[in-house]
């Protein structure tokens, strides 16, 4: 991947109003890689006080999201089907991988696993795009 688009991506990525309000941090982006960790919050938790799922979908989505516009056109998702393992402590580092498993013209397919600062899987997906023959438009 060039620098001039994992800087532009990076740089748009923490721009996004989502990402700050998640406290999302952009730790890492290759070609079809990406690394972004958040901490637990108590404003993340559902009502039984443990991580509400759509703040841990939320920071899968966003390493999904960089993953899959590494390669410098646009990606949109198609699917995303998440299963839920564990519920991380309170104040715990979350960390989001995704990995493109499957690359062709017009799709690819990712598989994303978040953790807790433990390394104790938290939860997995399968993730697949659209690849838009258009490039990034920033």
């Amino acid at each position: 991947m060039d620098e001039k688009t994992r800087s532009a991506i990076l740089k748009k990525a923490k721009e996004e109003p989502f990402a700050e309000k998640f406290g999302l941090q952009f730790i890492e982006v290759q070609d079809g890689y990406a690394k972004v960790t958040m901490i637990f919050t108590p404003d993340m938790e559902n009502i039984f006080g443990m991580a509400h799922g759509g703040a841990i979908f939320s920071l899968i989505d966003a390493a999904f999201e960089i993953a899959s516009n590494s390669h410098g056109t646009m990606a949109v998702a198609l699917n995303m089907n998440i299963n839920y393992l564990a519920s991380p402590q309170k104040g715990a580092l979350l960390t989001a991988e995704a990995r493109e498993i499957n690359r062709t013209k017009k799709t690819a397919a990712y598989d994303i696993r978040a953790t807790d600062d433990s390394g104790r899987l938290l939860a997995s997906c399968q993730s697949l795009v659209y690849r838009l023959d258009k490039p990034l438009p920033f």
